[in-house]
């Protein structure tokens, strides 16, 4: 048996615009023995683009399971082995875990070779926090499924990236708007890098109409950012499960002992729960 084991290259490509490829991809590519490819018809027109004569196999979503131990022979046979995708960096809502899984239990070195990826580049320019967010991928491509999704994301408080099929954009916004309302901040990033590239932000209702008046908008590969969720200073900031539990320490203890026990076992803010609790006295 070879001693010597190849490499597996995790290789991002582009997203649109081909000039986005890095040299160190170039020559990877060039190099390799073989590119496990999601569709290789596809990545066939980037490799010919490129003058890049390395062979191609398939790996997808659909035969990445079985196929991967062909491609981890390979690579225990000294061979080094690229992974990319159709576009943008593999894995990322794209196939490819199951590859590098087998590889690193099979003791294979997984080298990434980062590049385009369209939630980073979308984040980047959307002028909405960055500095904390969550990607939620492609949502349920049923309205019930989508709702009850967005419905437990409703009081995320990071930024929340998803990506989204052009036939569901418009449904999708629809949906944004209903469970976070109208007026949440939002941003459209469309063909990142493309000749069509769009990158809106509006309120949610304004970015809704927007894509419902403009049948260009429902088009191409879309991300959507959102604005996460902004306790206002009011009994609305405090969640229905910590409404609860203050009601019930209120029944059984002084208010201010009442508010940081509930702030304790909740994590909710302890003045804010201090406040609704001032005014649920007067109320009462």
């Amino acid at each position: 048996m070879n001693s010597v084991v190849g490499s597996l290259y995790v290789v991002a490509t582009p997203i649109g615009n081909l000039d986005d490829i890095s040299a160190r991809a170039l020559k990877v590519l060039r190099d390799v023995s073989l590119i496990a490819a999601e569709d290789t018809r596809h990545s066939l027109r980037l490799m010919q683009h490129f003058g890049i004569t390395t062979p191609l196999g398939a790996c997808h979503e659909h035969n990445e399971r079985d196929e991967g131990s062909r491609f981890i022979q390979r690579l225990l046979a000294g061979e080094d082995v690229a992974l990319i995708s159709d576009a943008g960096t593999p894995l990322i809502s794209d196939p490819g875990y199951h590859l590098v899984r087998q590889a690193r239990a099979a003791g294979v070195r997984v080298i990434p070779v980062p590049g385009a990826c369209a939630l980073i580049a979308a984040l980047s320019a959307a002028g909405l926090p960055s500095d904390r967010f969550i990607f939620e991928g492609f949502l349920p491509a049923k309205a019930v499924g989508r709702r009850s999704r967005l419905e437990l994301l409703k009081e995320e408080p990071r930024t929340l990236i998803f990506y989204e099929a052009p036939h569901r954009i418009l449904e999708c916004l629809q949906d944004l708007e209903l469970v976070f309302g109208p007026d949440r901040p939002a941003l459209l990033a469309r063909e990142l890098t493309k000749t069509f590239e769009t990158l809106k932000g509006l309120p949610l209702s304004e970015l809704r109409a927007f894509v419902e008046g403009d049948s260009n908008q429902q088009r191409g590969e879309c991300v959507v950012l959102v604005a996460g969720w902004t306790a206002p200073e009011t009994e609305e900031a405090v969640s229905s499960e910590a409404m609860r539990i203050l009601d019930l320490l209120l029944k059984e203890m002084p208010l201010k002992r009442a508010a940081a026990l509930a702030a304790e076992i909740t994590g909710e803010r302890k003045n804010v729960l201090y406040q609704v609790a001032l005014e649920k006295q007067k109320v009462d």
